[in-house]
Formats: C-alpha cells, sequence, structure tokens
C-alpha cells in the first residue's frame, strides 16, 4: 500500500501527516513506529492522523514514535491546522479540532502568498490537581514537590494540559544527562501513566529556556504543551507574571504562552511543511 504523507514541524517537533478523510489508515501504532526511524524510513517524532469529525472541523489522532497513543500535542495540533489549510481541507482560519483531551480552537495566520505559517492555539484550561493528572501524590497541588530519582531528589511542579506534565526548574540546561535521568522521570511509579518532563531555566520575568523528556519518544526538540505546562508552572511559583506573553525558547526555537486569570492557557507558534511524499507501508 502506498501512502501519502506530509512532513511537518512546529518548532521542531515533526510528524507525519496524514489525510484519512477518504480511507481511515489501519494499525497506525505499528506504522508509527515504522515511519517513525529516523535511519530505516522517513524519521519524526511520531505519526498524526486528520479524519473529519460530527462535533470539530477536524479529529486529529496522534501516536508517539513507540506506537502509543498520545492525547494531544501543542506542536501537532499547530500542524494540522497549517496542513487541513494547505491541503485545501478548508477556507476557514478559524478552527476547532477534537483532540483526546477534548476539542480545542486554533487561530490561523496568513503570511503575504496565503500560507498558514503561524497559528493561535486555545489550549483549554491547565489543572494542578494531581488526580487529574494524574500524579500519586498525597496533597492539593503538586508544587516544588521532592521526588528522588537516582542519587538525587528533585522538586517537581506537576501540570495537565490535557497529558501530564512534570517541571523541574534549574540551570545549566545543557549539562543535563537527558537520556538516563528522562526514562526515570517518566516510568516513576508516582506517575501511573508515566509523564512528560520539562526542564526549564528562568532567563527573565517573560523568557524561560526549556529542555523536554517526552513520554514515548524521548527528547524531542519541542513539545507544546510542555511549553504551556512550564509556563504555568513558572507562573504558580512566581517566576512570571499572569496574563501576559512568556516566550520559551527550546531546541527547535521559540514559542509564545499566555496563561489567562480564568486558567486558560494560549500558544502561538510555527507551522511548517517540511516535504510531501509517497511510502509504501
Amino acid at each position: 500500500m502506498k501512502l501519502h504523507f506530509t512532513k511537518m514541524h512546529g518548532t521542531g517537533n515533526d510528524y507525519i501527516y496524514v489525510d484519512c478523510s477518504k480511507r481511515p489508515l489501519s494499525n497506525p501504532e505499528k506504522t508509527a513506529v515504522k515511519l517513525s526511524d529516523r535511519h530505516r524510513s522517513i524519521g519524526s517524532d511520531g505519526l498524526i492522523l486528520v479524519y473529519p469529525d460530527e462535533e470539530a472541523d477536524f479529529r486529529m489522532s496522534m501516536f508517539n514514535a513507540d506506537g502509543s497513543e498520545g492525547l494531544m500535542c501543542g506542536n501537532g495540533i499547530r500542524c494540522v491546522g497549517s496542513f487541513v489549510y494547505s491541503k485545501g481541507l478548508t477556507r476557514k482560519t478559524q478552527l476547532s479540532i477534537n483532540t483526546l483531551s477534548g476539542i480545542r480552537h486554533l487561530s490561523l495566520h496568513l503570511d503575504e502568498q496565503g500560507a498558514a505559517t503561524s497559528v493561535t492555539v486555545d489550549m483549554g484550561k491547565a489543572s494542578l490537581d494531581p488526580a487529574s493528572i494524574p500524579v500519586l501524590a498525597d496533597v492539593d497541588q503538586v508544587i516544588d514537590y521532592l521526588l528522588a530519582i537516582g542519587q538525587k531528589e528533585y522538586k517537581i511542579t506537576c501540570v495537565s494540559m490535557g497529558n501530564p506534565h512534570c517541571v523541574v526548574f534549574g540551570e545549566d540546561l545543557d549539562a543535563l544527562p537527558l537520556e538516563s535521568i528522562g526514562p526515570l522521570f517518566e516510568c516513576h511509579p508516582i506517575f501511573p501513566q508515566r509523564i512528560n518532563t520539562e526542564f526549564a531555566e528562568v532567563l527573565s520575568h517573560r523568557h524561560l529556556r526549556m529542555r523536554v523528556w517526552e513520554r514515548g519518544s524521548g527528547e524531542t526538540m519541542a513539545c507544546g504543551t510542555g511549553a504551556c505546562a512550564s509556563v504555568v508552572a513558572a507562573i504558580v511559583k512566581g517566576y512570571c507574571p499572569r496574563d501576559e506573553e512568556v516566550t520559551v525558547t527550546l531546541l527547535g526555537g521559540d514559542l509564545s504562552i499566555r496563561y489567562g486569570d480564568d486558567g486558560t492557557v494560549w500558544m502561538t507558534g510555527p507551522a511548517v511543511i517540511a516535504y510531501e511524499g509517497v511510502v509504501e507501508i
């Protein structure tokens, strides 16, 4: 079977996008593993399938590089908006996308050539409730909670952005042994559904730097929901102001995040088409 695909990235967080409006893709878990291999196939952080939807304009299904299904992807959903617009599946610049974390609303920003190269997403409301993240901790909110990883204790702050996040603030991110500690965070028993872990550094009251270990994918160039979670964590800890734009610098580029007074989080960032092709599966 020949599969037509579009390779896209949001700040370097790259996925393979497939239009499933006419034909659904069988066994997406296995396909995600095969196509995400950076040495033997296309290479990506995962696979995102786009379907029509009865409740929203479109529905996205995402699968990580290890084949596990993800609830939500901030960089991925921005690219979904650009994907459906570039493919002529819609002429709308205000879109609703259904995900396993609920419906998200997008605003597409067009460049001079009429391409949707930047997208703002209403990411919904952040939650600090341990049960909704979930985190097995007997506290009202997991803020500066001490967690032993290996031979070291880390202060963690946990946030749900429709998927689970653990944020650790520190310095000298370049020296961080993410390949060794990332899996220990991801699979720690306190996180029954595994966890995405963000390591953030406060550069100023409106600027964070971040590296991320994503469950199911390892370290990635960027994580949109992780950037949102990091800004929420920074605000509840008093590092950044509420309801103002905060820049998050990731390995793949910058995202702009705003955490509103009502708990809603908005994310703005690029959505870039790398190339299109056909692969045999």
